[in-house]
């Protein structure tokens, strides 16, 4: 076992994130091996408390730093990452103009390699711990973006991009080699193959992954939703209701679904384990088609505004009761940060002209990038916390990082000026360490 002494923030689990927040000036924490072999928190606590316990441990002591979660990022693109702060007049002209460009790029194993090993280097970075992820629609970018997340032993979700028409060919989905099976129905054999290849293996996990409705034929999301059938442990992800253009489009592709959503839905694709991204243009019987169904919404601030795509409603969301977290939306989201991520939704959730406006609390924003999110993957108690029994995933901060930092922070009268100075002013330079559980190997 390893007990790191500083100050320690948690959540707790059974209050209103607004002020779920555990803060010990003076905390322990206590890492072991569970009955499996994986590093969880075993105590946690006042220093002076949870000490006397473990009195011939050795403990590693960081004056002036904390200890906090690991960050869990609920959508990005890890083959955009070239693509961060890319001009473009907005969402469809952004894909057409660099995204699929650079994504043909992927069909390389060697090229999806490298772009893997600096993503996922980032992520750790930035200490993001936990991450569900894009790719393309190169089973060769699936490899390699799983197999560097294992090596790093980073907690990874991704999955092939479904998408059969209306993009570039060399983006789409391709045939069988030898012509006996169409892009479909070869792109729905290489999801099924890739799920019992490599969900569950060590910390990684699998995502049907249609990149958005108008890109799939009814056939193929008619075959993912039977894959989610078959599979009900692996994850889905998607788009929805991020552009007003792209929901027409899907409006006029599906105009049986009631709405966009629910084309989604109409294919056995929204249940628990499925993150949509954005979700801004939705009503309130999609926002109940999510809490029913246990879909949970990726909220992707920085690339909203990069894009001008719209606000997510955290009233709505609130109001009817849908699950959600933060998302970096790399490539169009514009940081890898979650500070950045954070301070973002803050702005969106203030404005009040298309919308009800709101002011999160600092610990609710934290809270989104932590422990919700982690419960939006059904993954509560698992990741995002350090709660006894939690993956030992976290970040050790320095709020003395940079002058402006360490001159805030020490004004701090209270917790939540503390965590709102760490989102307005902190970057990756406020992440001294990031610790992923297994191996307890640090990066920073």
């Amino acid at each position: 076992m390893k007990a790191y002494r500083a100050a320690v923030l948690r959540f707790a689990t059974d209050r209103e994130p607004r002020h779920a927040a555990l803060y010990e000036d003076d905390g322990l924490l206590v890492v072991g091996a569970n009955a499996q072999g994986t590093q969880v928190v075993q105590a946690v606590g006042p220093y002076n408390e949870v000490r006397p316990r473990y009195p011939d441990l050795a403990v590693t002591h960081w004056p002036d730093r904390i200890i906090a979660p690991g960050f869990v990022d609920l959508h990005s693109h890890y083959p955009q990452t070239n693509v961060i702060g890319s001009p473009a007049e907005g969402l469809l002209p952004w894909l057409e103009n660099y995204t699929f460009p650079e994504e043909r790029r992927f069909a390389s194993p060697g090229y999806s390699t490298e772009a893997a090993q600096f993503f996922i280097a980032e992520l750790l970075r930035h200490g993001v711990t936990t991450a569900l992820t894009f790719a393309t629609s190169h089973p060769a970018s699936v490899h390699a973006i799983f197999t560097e997340a294992q090596r790093q032993r980073l907690r990874l979700i991704t999955g092939l991009c479904l998408m059969d028409r209306h993009a570039p060919a060399d983006v789409l989905n391709q045939a069988s080699a030898d012509g006996t099976l169409d892009a479909t129905e070869q792109s729905l054999l290489d999801s099924e193959a890739l799920i019992q290849q490599w969900h569950g293996v060590d910390r990684l996990g699998y995502a049907i992954t249609p990149r958005f409705a108008p890109a799939s034929t009814e056939a193929q999301l008619r075959g993912a939703g039977e894959l989610a059938a078959k599979y009900p442990q692996v994850w889905i992800q998607s788009h929805v209701a991020e552009n007003k253009a792209e929901i027409a489009w899907a409006r006029d592709l599906f105009p049986a679904s009631r709405s966009y959503l629910a084309t989604y839905a109409d294919f056995g694709l929204l249940r628990q384990r499925a993150i949509y991204a954005h979700c801004i243009h939705v009503d309130d019987q999609d926002r109940a088609l999510m809490r029913d169904t246990g879909a949970a919404a990726a909220v992707c601030p920085t690339s909203n505004l990069f894009l001008g795509s719209g606000f997510f409603d955290y009233a709505g969301a609130d109001r009817v009761g849908f699950q959600y977290g933060l998302a970096s939306d790399v490539g169009g989201g514009t940081s890898f940060s979650p500070f950045h991520t954070m301070l973002a939704a803050y702005y969106v959730a203030r404005e009040g002209q298309t919308k009800t406006g709101l002011s999160l609390s600092p610990q609710q924003l934290w809270w989104q990038h932590t422990a919700g999110a982690a419960q939006a993957l059904g993954l509560a108690d698992v990741v995002g916390n350090l709660q006894p029994g939690c993956e030992a995933d976290f970040v050790v901060l320095d709020p003395q990082a940079t002058p402006l930092l360490a001159r805030k922070t020490a004004l701090a009268g209270s917790l939540d000026e503390l965590l709102f100075s760490m989102i307005v002013l902190g970057d990756d330079r406020l992440v001294a360490q990031t610790v992923i559980s297994q191996a307890m190997e640090a990066f920073g």
